[in-house]
């Protein structure tokens, strides 16, 4: 099966700098299989068997806190919930001049349809949907500022989700297929 491990907070800011050749190496060493990374922001597709994933993906935060040094969290997918989230994105939504259009990658612990519930949002400017698995969140760049989701980084989930723009998530899910 296809999966994707995308790492949380690498390469932001000058700060837990991780080459992505290394990473590839790293993933290779832990089991995976087929492995390619995108972008420099820690997004790793590869190959395994079902019920292999789970283990890889812990294995690869093991290997890179031995070898590089610090902790970093790991989100798994397949290419099922990847496919789902891109279908749940309206077409319109593309991360550009006019808009910023993310996905927040949830952590299964808080993965639930009421966190919307427990959000700040600010109706007229955030347009946010849930899908299993991850927040879709689009807001117009002129009102970027008044977003209501800006002050997820002060809260407890932050911790717990990682974030990639929408045109990101499309190419990896383009990237999975092709696999």
């Amino acid at each position: 099966m296809t999966y994707v491990v995308l790492l949380r907070g690498i390469n932001v800011g000058g700060k837990r700098k991780v080459d992505m050749k290394r990473l590839k190496e790293i993933c290779e060493r832990v089991g995976m299989k087929e492995v390619r990374t995108y972008i420099n922001s820690g997004n790793v597709i590869f190959q395994c068997e079902a019920d292999e994933s789970a283990l890889l993906a812990g294995a690869l935060e093991a290997a890179i806190q031995s070898e590089l040094g610090f902790p970093v969290k790991v989100f798994l997918r397949d290419a099922g919930n990847i496919r789902a989230i891109v279908a749940a994105m309206p077409a319109d939504w593309v991360d550009g001049d006019e808009a910023k259009c993310d996905v927040l990658f949830l952590d299964y612990s808080i993965d639930a349809k009421d966190l919307l519930g427990r959000l700040t949002i600010n109706p007229g400017i955030d347009e946010v949907k849930h899908v299993p698995g991850a927040i879709l969140w689009r807001v117009e760049r002129a009102k970027v500022t008044r977003s209501g989701l800006l002050k997820l980084a002060a809260t407890e989930w932050y911790a717990k989700m990682t974030v990639r723009n929408c045109n990101t998530v499309r190419k990896l899910g383009a990237l999975m297929e092709k696999i």
